[in-house]
């Protein structure tokens, strides 16, 4: 079973490019899906 990081996020356009590269950074083959609360 493949492990999955979810991310809950609202407003993270400024943080979302760092969130991603320390995730995959941090933990070899995982993946990553993220879940935009309708952001303007």
């Amino acid at each position: 079973m493949k492990p999955i990081a979810i991310s809950p996020t609202y407003n993270e356009r400024k943080n979302i490019n760092e969130l991603i590269a320390r995730v995959l950074s941090s933990y070899d083959g995982i993946d990553i899906l993220i879940v935009d609360d309708n952001s303007p």
